[in-house]
Parts: structure tokens; sequence; C-alpha cells
């Protein structure tokens, strides 16, 4: 008996505990809207995380296609790397799964001796952290770019306003002087 046959047999109840596995990650009241909130218009977030590690779970059965892998991880990764101030709990979601798989299977994994397929699936998840990582310092980058940008145009903008006011209180000041050099 394979291990991936027996992950395929319990597909949905591993996908399940391990997106809330992941929700007990947000405070009480977000975990309860994620998990609650179906409708993926009102609960964006939520569809996406769990549609990612959907296809995330797949691609772990089926070999990992590195485009198709690095696609789920990129939106779930995204809203993460937005959300949590450390990589190691944006990325942690990742090695929920281990505990899922292990729970889910400790019986089969014992009775029919797949500790090797057990070390080849966690090998596998360990490279999805990774390739997480490197996905969470990219978005962080961008994040990052774009405050830069952000505070630049801003101080632009402020030195712009300073400027004209400045020209303003000359033109007011030369304006002023003429007047007092007529009455004189």
């Amino acid at each position: 008996m394979k291990i991936n046959h027996l992950l395929l047999e319990r597909r949905q109840e591993v996908v399940k505990t391990w997106f809330d596995l992941i929700l007990e990650t947000y405070p009480a009241d977000t975990a309860t809207f994620l998990k609650t909130q179906n409708n993926r218009f009102h609960n964006p977030v939520g569809h996406t995380i769990f549609e990612g590690i959907e296809g995330l779970f797949e691609e772990l059965l089926q070999g990992m296609q590195p485009d198709r892998v690095a696609a789920c991880l990129d939106n779930i990764i995204r809203i993460r790397a937005l959300q949590e101030p450390t990589p190691s709990r944006a990325i942690g979601f990742i090695f929920l799964l281990k505990k899922v798989i292990r729970e889910s299977l400790a019986h089969d994994i014992r009775k029919h001796h797949l500790f090797e397929e057990l070390i080849t699936i966690e090998s596998s998840i360990d490279d999805l952290a990774a390739l997480s990582f490197d996905i969470f310092m990219k978005c962080r980058e961008k994040l990052y770019e774009l405050k830069a940008k952000e505070a630049r145009n801003l101080t632009i903008r402020l030195l712009q306003r300073e400027k004209r006011e400045e020209e303003k209180g000359r033109e007011k000041n030369s304006t002023a002087g003429l007047r007092e050099r007529r009455t004189l």
C-alpha cells in the first residue's frame, strides 16, 4: 500500500483539516469568519487559501510541477506576506500539512511500514516551504519598494507644496513692497 494512495482516499479530510489548522493561526474572530463564510466574493482570503492548499495537495501527490506549485503558493503567500510580520509565521502553514498527514495516517503508516514514503512526502513538503520562503521574500521586497516609492512621492509633493508657498510669500512681499513705494 502506498502513502499516496492513502492520501488520495482521504484527500478531502486532509485538506479540510489542514485548512482548519491554518485558520487557527488567525485571531478567533477572523478564523470564525474565514471558516463559516463560503462565498468567494464575501471571503476572498478564505477562498484563496482553501483553493491554494487544494492545489498544493494535488501537486504534492502528483509530482509537483514547479509552475503550478508556484502559482498555488503565490496566491497564499501574497496574502500572508501582508498579514504576518515574520517569514516563519507567513510560511508556517506549510509545515502544518506534515502534522495533518502524520495524524490522519498514523495507524496505516505503522501497519504498512510506510516510514520511508512518509519521509519522501515530508521532504517534498520541506521543498514547498523553501519555495514559499522565496516567494515571501519577493512579495516583501515588492511591498518595501512600493512603500519607498510612496514615501518618495509624498516627500516630492511636500517639497513642491513648500516651494509654492514660498513663491506665494515672495509674491506677497514684492507686491507689498510696491505698495509701500507708491505710498511714499
